[in-house]
């Protein structure tokens, strides 16, 4: 080995000793005949000395040094003086007294350097990608990443749970979004797809026999990015035999619980709070909604059919809802511009009308250009409703139902933001369940599952399949955390008739079904036992436990927002001879 110690490991105990240590230089300092650098690996950093008066040669080395140049000492481990101590590092107490020095590599001059506190551009970071992953901020997150896994692992294990692969070139089928297709070179013109979950394997090893399994699966989806989503992505997938909706949200509450306890030392209550889809739409405006803090959605519609505004009785007489949200003490904080910033925001971001709004004075009524509209006793229903007090700040959406949700749950979520409600440390979990088992597609023309087509509806609504599909709710359970969907999962449909109804709801033939999910529609006649699960999105959650906002930062080698890696230019062009081997011709794209 190249070093006997790492540069987070010695301490005062270790006075006298003689190590050596290898790793990356920082900036080099020279004081009076005294040098000094901290030499750094992933492991933390310690501070080595030369004196000059000791070995004038070494010292005239160290001053060839450069940041990020790669070196090895050996030296005599010894306190720091009184005085210079440094707190902030586990090694702040001692110093190594170098003797020797050897140069493992020389650097280039570095585009930034990683110990430096400025973040350089986002663009900057993916194109340089290994000297960004020194960086210590993405080591943390890279070492809870490894955590998170390592007590998931564990976990399950412990719970007689078999970790299994499945596939990685499996065949193409219609799950929502894209698939990555791979061209098969034995067989032009046919494709394998990259798999988007290990859904249909998993169910398969269900009726395999394998009752508890889970794995830690790389997935892909070609779909339009953002910064909690990329085009390849890492869940942990579980399914479980002989087992309800309540076993498998028990097993990953507990889940919760060993993964806050071991790597953020933080006790987790039990039971995780549990909704229904209604109700988080109804209060949140959203099916993922974040209880950190207040501002739920309060209903208007039926104090809006009584009044003369035009906005609110049009919305609420045509079958719209009138709902809003009460901003508490933010009255003065919002100028009519930021509200005609606000009223353009909606605008653009959710295809809204626009948005109305009243302030409570500091006697609480309510005051702003529509209040004329409404009669004092309207006003006074309205205030009433919202639990209106001084200064509070109110703001409205008359529109459809799906329109007021997603205007009112932004507008709460940026208002917190802005009006700083949240505590970056809190780990606020939720169940929701009991989701619509089907959804209109967004022509609505058709019905399209509202998870996947292999959901299982309520015992108590499967009557309703061949009369009311849009009453059917699905067994289903969504794990949320901080506002974001932590995971998602169902009980599948383990009867091959039931299975065949869904998919002719879906408006697949019985000769689609059959060949797109044959090999499933005929191994569910094989003894099929009742079954279920639930993928967690691993970026996701080291995201939500490092107190991340972007994705790319959880993952070693991501890619931007156009699915691209600047590191190494994929995606990129192809030998013609390799696109002949695969029957392959490339038309190039018009504008």
């Amino acid at each position: 080995m190249l070093r006997t110690h790492t540069c987070g490991e010695l301490r005062q105990t270790h006075s006298g000793q003689t190590v050596t240590l290898a790793g990356w230089v920082e900036t080099v300092r020279d004081h009076s005949g005294v040098l000094f650098f901290n030499l750094r690996d992933r492991y933390g950093l310690t501070q080595i000395t030369f004196l000059q008066e000791k070995n004038p040669a070494l010292a005239e080395t160290v001053r060839t040094l450069h940041p990020e140049d790669v070196v090895q000492i050996t030296g005599n481990v010894q306190p720091r003086p009184e005085g210079i101590v440094n707190r902030k590092i586990p090694t702040g107490e001692i110093e190594i007294d170098a003797d020797s020095l050897t140069v493992l590599n020389r650097t280039a001059v570095v585009p930034f350097q990683p110990s430096a506190p400025e973040i350089p551009a986002e663009e900057t970071r993916l194109k340089y990608r290994y000297l960004d992953l020194r960086r210590p901020a993405m080591q943390k997150t890279l070492l809870l990443r490894h955590r998170i896994t390592k007590v998931m692992r564990d976990y399950f294990d412990e719970l007689g749970f078999a970790e299994i692969e499945t596939p990685m070139l499996g065949k193409s089928t219609p799950e929502g979004a894209r698939d990555y297709l791979v061209p098969s070179r034995i067989a032009p013109g046919q494709f394998y797809a990259l798999p988007q979950s290990p859904q249909l394997y998993k169910q398969i090893l269900m009726i395999a026999g394998y009752d508890r399994y889970f794995q830690i699966a790389r997935c892909f989806r070609d779909e339009d990015l953002r910064a909690d989503r990329q085009p390849e992505f890492t869940q942990m997938d579980l399914e479980m035999s002989f087992a309800e909706m309540e076993d498998i949200i028990g097993i990953i509450s507990g889940l919760m619980v060993r993964l806050m306890k071991d790597v953020l030392g933080r006790e987790l209550p039990l039971p995780i709070p549990r909704i229904s889809y209604d109700e988080a739409m109804e209060r949140f405006g959203h099916d993922a909604p974040d209880l950190r803090f207040g501002m739920e959605l309060i209903d208007l519609t039926d104090i809006a059919k009584t009044v003369d505004f035009r906005v609110f009785r049009s919305a609420a007489d045509t079958g719209g809802r009138v709902r809003a949200i009460n901003v508490k003490g933010a009255a003065e904080k919002y100028s009519r511009k930021d509200i005609d910033g606000l009223n353009a925001w909606v605008i653009d971001q959710f295809g809204a009308k626009g948005i109305a709004w009243l302030k409570a004075d500091a006697d609480g009524r309510l005051a702003g250009p529509m209040a004329k509209n409404f009669t004092d006793e309207q006003l006074a229903s309205i205030a009433g409703r919202l639990g209106a007090e001084p200064n509070d700040f109110l703001l409205f959406s008359a529109d459809t139902f799906a329109v007021t949700c997603k205007v009112l749950n932004g507008l709460r979520r940026r208002l917190a933001a802005e009006l700083k409600l949240i505590d970056p440390k809190e780990m606020n979990f939720c169940w929701v369940v009991r989701f619509p088992m089907f959804d209109w597609d967004a022509d609505g023309q058709r019905w399209i599952a509202m998870h996947h087509p292999f959901t299982a509806p309520l015992e108590s609504d499967l009557p309703l399949i061949d009369s009311d599909p849009a009453a059917i709710r699905a067994q289903a359970y969504d794990l949320v955390l901080n506002g974001f969907e932590a995971g998602g999962g169902t009980m599948r449909i383990h009867d091959s008739g039931v299975q065949a109804k869904v998919f002719g709801l879906l408006g697949l033939s019985a000769e689609t079904a059959k060949e797109q999910f044959g090999f499933l529609l005929d191994a569910l006649q094989f003894g099929a036992p009742p079954h279920g699960g639930i993928a967690l999105g691993l970026d996701r959650l080291v995201m939500l436990f490092g107190g991340l906002d972007n994705i790319r930062d959880c993952i070693a080698f991501p890619k931007t927002a156009k699915a691209s890696d600047l590191m190494t230019g994929a995606p990129g062009t192809v030998a013609t001879k390799q696109l002949e081997e695969l029957a392959i011709k490339v038309n190039p794209k018009t504008p």
